[in-house]
């Protein structure tokens, strides 16, 4: 009854706060593919030049470029020819930490000489389909928030609800349902670097279908049902064989987050009782949340959000290199940082918002600090501070503009424990035969239920 009780008080206040924020008139939403991209990112460049203009020249593959779409080839470096502008380092941090996030400032403080940050050119080259414009037309005239930033209403299929956004929760909703392949299968690596270089793996083979994407219906409105993930353990091999399905709802107060694990020792499945928050990621040795993959995902009840603005911040991106066949896990994961001749950092345009843990609420990060990339709507970097408010993680995603998803996916990652000078890396898949395979459409959500879980196991 207690339980009960406390549901209904939380889904009554967040609807009392959750009035509608107002979708934006038509004056406004003309300026998307004027001033604005199609998504809402400012297309001049900043005044210095450092960040260029956004051209959107190429859709899909760029021209001299051979590549296989829909069959995991991994990503080819349309600007490997390029040197780095300038290294950011601990002799020079000074002269750029306002365009630096706490936790780029505490990697060089501690690892002064491991930790560079090779800055290229900053590159605006790629655009979205032209079903993706027409969606987020759509939503930017007629998307409103819910239930206290828990939903959203009246947003269609094909694009972020919110490419116009006004306050924090439309930054983060717009993070949940941006842009990405409606279907995915990946192995996977998962790299646990230990302070000392060593390593603890895991493996895992990875299927996802994305609803709210998707050409096939594009400009339809958004159901129930956000995504469906499947994930299947190859490494370690004493957890080998573990098969765990999950329901991702639209929204979290009409819906729930559902799981369920099938483990080849009992051969059973069950229904996992709750499933996301601070719950530890397999494999990460404590580095990683459920709901800090892709640096913030699932329900975002448990902390108050405030909107920080827009900055110019060096940040990962066009991260081609770090993802190439040749890429050896031995080369790049070194102790205490990754090889920083594979990582590529741009100046960029990034929305910035934190979340503050509700009072009464339980998480094992006390606030947490998620940069948001302007062009895309990915989160790109986070730094995460422990309940008494100590800087305790800094992690940043990889992300690269994928051909044949004609959008950004979010590549390998690296979640830095500032305390014990570890990391992981998470998402390689550099030593896999293929990289993930995107948008080949041969997924069906038949194969993501409790059944379909017990009949891979046995």
């Amino acid at each position: 009854m207690k339980k009960t009780t406390s549901h209904v008080a939380l889904i009554l206040s967040l609807m009392i706060a959750g009035a509608a924020q107002a979708k934006v008139p038509a004056a406004e939403a003309d300026k998307l593919g004027k001033e604005l991209t199609c998504v809402g990112a400012e297309k001049a460049g900043s005044r210095d030049g450092m960040i260029s203009a956004y051209s959107g020249k190429w859709l899909g593959t760029p021209p001299g470029i051979q590549y296989t779409p829909y069959a995991g080839q991994h990503p080819i470096d349309p600007y490997s020819s390029e040197k780095p502008l300038f290294s950011i380092t601990a002799d020079n941090v000074a002269q750029y930490e306002s365009r630096l996030s706490s936790g780029q400032k505490a990697l060089l403080a501690r690892f002064p000489k491991a930790f560079r940050m090779d800055v290229y050119a900053t590159h605006r080259d790629f655009r979205y389909p032209d079903y993706v414009c027409d969606a987020a037309r759509k939503n930017a005239l007629h998307a409103e928030v819910v239930d206290g930033g828990m939903g959203v209403k009246d947003a269609v299929i094909g694009a972020v609800p919110f490419p116009i956004p006004k306050g924090a929760t439309e930054v983060l909703l717009n993070n949940t349902f941006p842009y990405r392949a409606f279907s995915e299968d990946t192995v996977r690596d998962l790299a646990n670097v230990l302070s000392d270089g060593r390593v603890s793996w895991g493996r895992g083979h990875n299927t996802n279908i994305n609803r709210v994407n998707g050409v096939a219906n594009a400009g339809e409105p958004l159901d129930s049902t956000m995504a469906y993930s499947r994930s299947l353990v190859l490494l370690p091999e004493r957890e080998k064989g573990i098969l765990t399905v999950s329901i991702e709802p639209v929204n979290f107060v009409t819906g729930k987050r559902l799981a369920w694990s099938y483990d080849p020792g009992t051969r059973r499945v069950r229904q996992l009782p709750e499933y996301g928050f601070d719950q530890p990621l397999g494999g990460s040795g404590g580095k990683m949340t459920i709901d800090s993959d892709r640096l913030f995902n699932g329900s975002p009840e448990r902390y108050n959000w405030k909107l920080l603005g827009k900055r110019e911040m060096f940040v990962p991106a066009n991260s081609y290199k770090l993802h190439g066949k040749t890429v050896k896990y031995a080369d790049l994961l070194k102790p205490g940082v990754p090889n920083a001749d594979f990582i590529r950092w741009e100046l960029r345009r990034v929305w910035v918002i934190e979340g503050s843990l509700k009072e009464g609420s339980r998480h094992l990060y006390g606030k947490r600090v998620l940069f948001i990339d302007e062009d895309t709507w990915h989160a790109v970097m986070s730094d995460f501070y422990d309940t008494r408010g100590t800087l305790w993680q800094y992690a940043y995603i990889n992300h690269y503009y994928a051909f044949d998803l004609q959008g950004w996916q979010p590549g390998t990652a690296f979640y830095h424990d500032l305390n014990s000078g570890g990391y992981v890396g998470y998402n390689l898949f550099q030593e896999r035969d293929k990289g993930p395979i995107l948008n080949k459409g041969n997924l069906n959500v038949k194969m993501f239920s409790p059944e379909a879980a017990r009949s891979a196991g046995n």
